[in-house]
């Protein structure tokens, strides 16, 4: 094959490959290439090379780029022009003229409908890639992807074939959507909804692909959205019934299960409906805050916990879908995040299919503003995800396209994207007037028809229904929206359906008994000893590194000097959890290993090849326990483990952070999920985040998990901070987090230098026995010898007992607050009247006197004239300079064991003259502002 300098060269070599193949093996190529060179041989032998012969590969060139530029000029936006691209897909810019319209080509082979005219070459591509479809696929590496993506398309033009019954079915989806939206507008008046007035045909296509979906095997669909036409998919898709929606306009109170609640527009929903060939699917709504794209993780990980256990890994069984605005997928960097998880061992959920609601406008912003990108959608190339364009108008173009997005999922358990190509009837939201901004566009939107009238439109002329049996059915839907707003006035009241409602069975929502009843975590002792010991053997048949043998000799050692560390404490908790038939799983930066260094779950052989994970030999279904290095992000992986633990209450789920500082990368899973979302959505959750912290001069950002953060969110039970100090009572708080009746998020501030502390160490009767303890008193005292009484919670306990130790101190006490929130305030009212003779009662932390927990504690112990010791109030968490931090650390703990400065000449002040009763000095003392003059910070 010669004669082809006209083609590029990757083209060339591609065919010229493809050629040689067939030379030796016809067979050994796919079939249209096979009819191809037939035709192409017949030609040579017949003709010679000819021109004809030649013009083949220009036609060739011509089907490459319909396919791989199609996409730029097709007919797909309703209500503008599209930009225009170079080149274009003329026939000179291929070598062809006008005269070879008539001229058959072998080259039709390619495109499934043999040799062919080349005007009718043109006709079927044109129908296939440049209509009211267009799609980007060519940048998929995988050949058997790209074919199946051809023949499905080509041998169907990308053009629906419905039957008349099929499109009626359509119709009245489109009377709900567009008649529902109009009601709404009606009856109340200015009140916000954010209509889908513009991109209707959504509904129709969303009801579409739970009915095909179901015909392949799908049992459950977990959709994700914003607030815009969320009130349509909830009444026409999930069946909410239309009363709920309308008393969420005009309700006053909440029966029960919510306390503050939220707007209707941000609540999610459940429901199993029975598809029209009688098979039962069940629907689920996230509840989503304004934060937009938010909601994407938490779907995912939703849909993952399922499949699962639910469905037993089988990822045919779920379909996340999740339906996003064109400003938002285009500049919300966690949808990047999410994308990048899809195709990750821990996080993958066999292909989610994203439909884009194209309103072309980003509130106020114009699309061009919006982005730098051609399309909104291309982020899904991060993993070369085909993409469709679909003109929203064209109500059965995007139904058919849906339908082949379902068969693509299901066959590929890949990401699919959808773009519906739409209009914002009004502005952001009912209220709002776009004409400010967009006045030539509004101006076209205002004369637009709505996508009902359209394809009413339609139907007439193809005679698929008379126009009186159309306005029938409009009237008909009317009349059900009448009746149920009639309902709705009949109760103020709203009664919230709760969202997961079925996987909480038997999960109550905590009271104040529940949250303050001890909760026995005890593990039968030889129990315990037999898991430490699967804990602490390799398989002989692997040969590890020489560093991991020790490692597990070291905690067989711990074992037997009954001296085990803070990764025994918790591994050990993993294992007697598993024991107990529970599920475990842990996802962070580097959680196999740990930051640290001292986890070790996974031990892996010194060729890498291979790997064993001592917590799946101590169950009977080793996918009970699940670990997994994350990529490298906060906010997608938190949400999606907030997701995972939304739908299993029986996995002790965690998130790691790599450092505490970390999570606020995560801010807005943490504000508008774990701290709120039962009193605005009534969600019931058990996520776990391990938050390393502590004070070890490592910076400001490798030093506080901002535990001042989550204390100010802290209220009404809604989530525990805790902040242990012993490897017991870790052990004991993660089988705490389990065994209890009600699940609520567990926020723990894990140590750093603790990890290897020689003091931070446990027995194993200190975990065999009792439970967590929310308050640590010091047992080393005689209380009525006690003057100063020092609150502490966390790391700067063991810097405050060595000092205490040092010093031989018999009248300091140290008193550790394990759990912060809920606050234990029997506990440590217990405490206070235990040591009567106290002259001075100190909070101690190592926090900046702004952070920290400080604010919180003072206003918990209100009785006594608590004081603090903290470092100067600062901006930033801590200080870069090791010297400095030296010196500030020093400080605090000289403040709590003062130097004598009377007569006494004690080791200590021990409060018994004048000044050392003066409680303010302590809180005055500021010596090492001198200190940090040295080193020229001040």
């Amino acid at each position: 094959m010669d004669k082809l300098s006209f083609l590029g060269n990757a083209d060339l070599n591609a065919i010229e490959e493809l050629y040689q193949q067939y030379t030796k093996d016809p067979n050994a190529v796919e079939s249209t290439w096979r009819h191809f060179f037939e035709g192409f041989d017949f030609s040579r032998k017949q003709y010679g090379e000819t021109e004809i012969t030649n013009k083949e590969f220009n036609v060739i060139n011509l089907i490459h780029a319909y396919r791989q530029r199609g996409h730029l000029f097709t007919k797909t936006n309703p209500v503008r022009q599209r930009r225009q691209y170079r080149p274009t897909l003329d026939l000179e810019n291929f070598g062809l003229e006008q005269s070879d319209l008539t001229t058959v080509f072998q080259s039709g082979t390619l495109i499934g409908i043999g040799p062919s005219k080349l005007e009718d070459i043109i006709a079927h591509l044109n129908e296939t890639y440049r209509d009211n479809v267009g799609v980007e696929y060519k940048y998929i590496r995988h050949p058997e992807v790209l074919d199946w993506l051809e023949k499905r398309m080509e041998s169907t033009r990308n053009q629906p074939k419905f039957s008349s019954d099929r499109k009626k079915h359509i119709y009245k989806h489109l009377v709900q959507a567009v008649g529902f939206e109009k009601y709404l507008h009606k009856k109340f008046i200015g009140q916000k909804s954010f209509s889908l007035e513009g991109a209707e045909a959504l509904i129709p296509a969303l009801d579409s692909i739970i009915e095909n979906g179901a015909e392949k095997g799908i049992k459950e669909f977990i959709i994700g959205m914003s607030h815009r036409g969320r009130l349509n998919v909830l009444s026409n898709i999930l069946k909410k019934p239309y009363s709920n929606i309308f008393r969420e306009f005009l309700g006053k109170s909440y029966e029960k299960g919510i306390s503050l609640g939220d707007v209707k527009y941000h609540l999610g929903y459940g429901n199993t409906v029975t598809t029209d060939q009688g098979k039962d699917v069940r629907l689920n709504l996230a509840p989503n805050p304004s934060h937009l794209e938010a909601v994407g993780g938490v779907v995912e990980g939703i849909a993952r916990s399922k499949i699962d256990q639910k469905y037993n890994g089988n990822y045919n069984e779920v379909a996340p879908i999740l339906i996003h605005g064109d400003a938002a997928i285009a500049a919300q960097g966690v949808v990047y995040e999410i994308i990048q998880m899809s195709q990750l061992a821990g996080y993958k959920t066999g292909g989610t299919i994203h439909l884009v609601i194209n309103n072309q406008v980003g509130f106020t912003t114009n699309y061009l503003d919006g982005r730098s990108s051609t399309y909104s959608t291309d982020v899904a190339k991060v993993t070369r995800s085909p993409v469709f364009h679909v003109n929203g108008d064209d109500v059965e173009a995007l139904v058919n396209t849906i339908n082949l997005a379902m068969e693509f999922r299901q066959k590929w358990h890949a990401d699919i994207f959808i773009d519906i190509l739409s209009y914002r009837k009004y502005g952001h939201n009912e209220g709002d007037e776009p004409r400010f901004t967009q006045p030539k566009l509004y101006n076209i939107i205002a004369k637009h028809p709505d996508i009902r009238q359209i394809y009413e439109q339609q139907l007439v002329e193809e005679k698929i229904a008379a126009k009186n049996e159309l306005t029938q059915i409009k009237n008909d839907f009317n009349k059900k929206l009448d009746n149920a707003f009639e309902e709705a006035r009949e109760k103020e009241s709203l009664d919230i359906k709760l969202f997961l409602e079925e996987d909480w069975k038997g999960y109550p929502y905590p009271d104040e008994k529940s949250i303050k009843e001890q909760i026995d975590t005890s593990f039968e002792k030889k129990q315990f000893l037999k898991l430490a010991e699967k804990l602490t053997s390799l398989p002989e048949k692997l040969k590890f590194f020489k560093k991991a043998i020790k490692i597990v000799n070291d905690r067989k050692e711990m074992i037997e000097n009954d001296r085990l560390d803070w990764a025994m404490g918790e591994l050990m908790a993993y294992a007697t959890l598993l024991k107990e038939n529970y599920r475990v799983r842990i996802s962070g930066q580097d959680s196999v290993r740990g930051t640290f260094a001292h986890r070790h779950a996974v031990f892996m052989d010194v060729n890498g090849e291979k790997h064993y994970t001592p917590h799946r030999k101590m169950t009977s279904n080793p996918e009970d326990f699940q670990i997994y290095n994350s990529l490298l992000s906060e906010y997608g992986v938190m949400g999606f483990e907030y997701g995972y633990a939304l739908a299993s209450p029986d996995t002790l789920t965690i998130w790691e952070a790599q450092f505490g500082d970390f999570s606020n990368v995560a801010q807005v899973i943490i504000d508008q999920f774990i701290s709120s979302g039962e009193e605005k959505w009534g969600l019931k959750n058990g996520l776990t985040l391990l938050l390393p912290h502590g004070y070890e001069g490592q910076g400001p950002e490798h030093s506080s998990a901002r535990l001042e953060r989550f204390l100010s969110m802290a209220a009404s039970n809604n989530m525990q901070i805790v902040n242990p100090t012993t490897p017991a009572n870790y052990f004991h708080l993660l089988r705490r987090q389990m065994h209890r009746k009600f699940r609520l998020p567990l926020v723990v501030f894990t140590p750093k230098s603790l990890l290897r502390h020689s003091e931070c160490v446990s027995s194993v009767d200190e975990m065999t026995t009792g439970s967590f303890q929310e308050v640590i008193d010091d047992d080393h005292n005689d209380p009525q010898k006690v003057s100063r009484v020092v609150f502490c919670s966390g790391k700067i306990y063991y810097d405050l007992l060595a000092r205490k130790k040092e010093l031989d101190v018999d009248d300091i006490t140290l008193v550790r607050i394990e759990q912060l929130h809920p606050f234990p305030e029997e506990e440590v009212q217990k405490i206070i009247e235990k040591y009567p003779n106290t002259l001075l009662w100190l909070w101690v932390q190592e926090e900046p006197e702004n952070m920290g927990a400080w604010k919180y504690v003072r206003d918990q112990i209100a009785d006594i004239p608590l004081q603090v010791v903290a470092r100067l109030r600062s901006g930033s968490p801590a200080t870069g300079l090791a010297a400095i931090h030296k010196t500030e650390q020093e400080e605090i703990i000289n403040k709590v064991f003062k130097p004598c400065t009377c007569e006494l000449n004690n080791k200590y002040c021990g409060l018994q003259c004048v000044t050392g009763k003066a409680r303010e000095e302590i809180k005055k003392q500021r010596d090492y502002i001198l200190e940090l003059r040295k080193h020229n910070v001040l």
